[in-house]
């Protein structure tokens, strides 16, 4: 008589050392990218931490100083004169900080290192005066409809919309070259504060 063997079940194979560890480093890589991706997604729509390199927006920022730029706002908005940006320049790759003094459509004069916008004097509580002093002028110069005048704080030492081309000669940068808003100084510890 020939026997069946039914319903009879083997006892489970464990998975090889070599299978669990693969499918564990599998698992850590997925979780590293989308953290990664997550990063990324943050870095370009919400925020970006930067380092100051540089002496041209003393006495505000300072080298070597961990800044916060928020994006959010001017995915929505544009930026306003006086806020302080990250801004790319034509044919340059690395990120400048720069503040805003002219806006679309305005015209920009600079006088003995007093900015007129418009013909009327505008304040700048922020500037140094011992940074501002080299009787910098320009003659009018007047912005397109998509065009913003950035300066730096430290006029004495800043390549900016009067110079950046270096001919001498004001430029303006465009709207989709500006990256984001600079917030607040993050590090050192010592030195945390809101820029204006």
């Amino acid at each position: 008589m020939e026997e069946t063997i039914m319903d009879q079940q083997l006892p489970p194979q464990k998975p090889s050392r070599t299978k669990r560890i693969a499918k564990e480093a599998g698992s850590w890589l997925l979780h590293i990218a989308a953290a990664l991706l997550l990063a990324q997604l943050i870095s370009f729509l919400l925020f970006q931490p930067i380092v100051v390199k540089g002496e041209s927006m003393q006495s505000t920022l300072q080298n070597g100083e961990l800044m916060y730029v928020s994006k959010p706002e001017y995915l929505l908005g544009d930026p306003s004169r006086g806020d302080v940006i990250i801004c790319r320049y034509p044919g340059r790759t690395e990120y400048f900080v720069k503040r805003v003094m002219g806006l679309p459509g305005e015209t920009v004069q600079v006088d003995h290192n007093a900015v007129y916008i418009n013909g009327e004097l505008i304040p700048e509580p922020y500037l140094d005066d011992e940074k501002n002093n080299n009787g910098f002028s320009m003659e009018a110069f007047t912005l397109g409809a998509d065009e913003y005048f950035v300066m730096g704080d430290n006029r004495d030492n800043s390549h900016d919309s009067r110079n950046y081309y270096g001919y001498g000669s004001p430029a303006a940068i465009t709207r989709d070259m500006v990256v984001g808003h600079v917030k607040l100084v993050m590090f050192p510890f010592k030195s945390i504060r809101e820029i204006d």
